[in-house]
């Protein structure tokens, strides 16, 4: 009997693995993001945070991510939605509106800004249900509300946290972006590396513990991914400079197809959020980005 070529053999293989391998997102349906203001990673090794350690056991993190300049916030925080930088969505400071700033986006999206992953969310699952609910009434303006069909700024982390937990447990949505704002409010208050700071990072974590039950009672824990981080860090009581206090933040992410108590070792821009969220959902990112999915967190998964 002739045998198959080596060329045919390989095909053949190759298919195999295609069928037989899962799918490490297959069963990613929703992923709830929480991003706590001013968390560094001293916070978190030096406050009371068992909840996040037990999401660092489970997942994939590092403490090593970097933002983007200027360390304040409406650029960090546009940039993890956005999957750019400053440099290309135009968003340089916390003067910045829709109607006000120095440097033109790239691109415009059809929220009428640069495209943030609600958007494209929004336009290739367009049954998707989104959610925002942030502590922060700037963060509100960096995305496009139209797109989204949830959008609430309340009062204080708790308020926040218990209505995004309403939110998901009722809609159990696809996409859910929580803002936590008390710690940066420590950070300037108190200072960077204070007890009170610490206090506050504590606070942060119990709230997060919070989210995690809330996904535990809706019956989404082996459907959901899980990511905490932040917009930056801090020194003394300020941010916004060129330290390594400032710019270094939290990247934690556990759920169905993560490594399993894995440290990443490459380097994760905080736009690499968005990147990972459109790799996790299976979207195309938006030519302008400049992000990359943080694969690391999911090859080889121990799950």
């Amino acid at each position: 009997m002739k045998m198959p070529s080596l060329r045919i053999q390989t095909l053949i293989t190759l298919f195999a693995l295609v069928i037989l391998t899962p799918n490490a997102f297959a069963q990613v349906k929703y992923m709830v993001v929480v991003g706590v203001d001013g968390l560094s990673p001293d916070g978190i090794l030096h406050g009371d945070a068992p909840n996040l350690k037990r999401l660092r056991e489970k997942g994939s993190w590092t403490y090593h991510a970097r933002g983007v300049m200027p360390t304040s916030s409406s650029p960090n925080w546009a940039s993890m939605i956005m999957g750019a930088g400053p440099e290309q969505h135009g968003v340089t400071s916390n003067d910045w509106e829709t109607n006000k700033f120095e440097i033109a986006p790239t691109v415009v999206g059809p929220g009428g800004i640069f495209p943030t992953i609600f958007s494209v969310l929004r336009e290739q699952k367009p049954d998707s249900t989104l959610g925002v609910f942030h502590d922060w009434d700037g963060y509100g303006r960096l995305l496009e509300r139209k797109m989204v069909d949830v959008v609430e700024d309340l009062d204080g982390p708790t308020n926040t946290v218990r209505r995004a937990v309403e939110f998901i447990k009722s809609r159990k949505p696809t996409f859910t972006f929580i803002h936590l704002d008390h710690v940066d409010h420590a950070g300037h208050h108190d200072g960077h590396g204070t007890p009170a700071y610490y206090a506050s990072v504590g606070v942060a974590d119990k709230l997060i513990g919070e989210v995690i039950a809330g996904i535990q009672e809706a019956s989404m824990t082996q459907d959901t991914l899980v990511l905490v981080t932040a917009d930056h860090g801090g020194k003394d009581k300020g941010h916004g400079g060129a330290t390594m206090g400032e710019i270094e933040i939290p990247w934690i992410i556990a759920g169905p197809g993560v490594r399993v108590g894995h440290e990443i070792k490459a380097s994760v821009n905080t736009y690499d959020t968005a990147a990972t969220i459109a790799f996790a959902f299976k979207l195309k990112p938006p030519q302008a980005w400049i992000a990359r999915p943080v694969r690391e967190a999911f090859e080889k998964s121990d799950r």
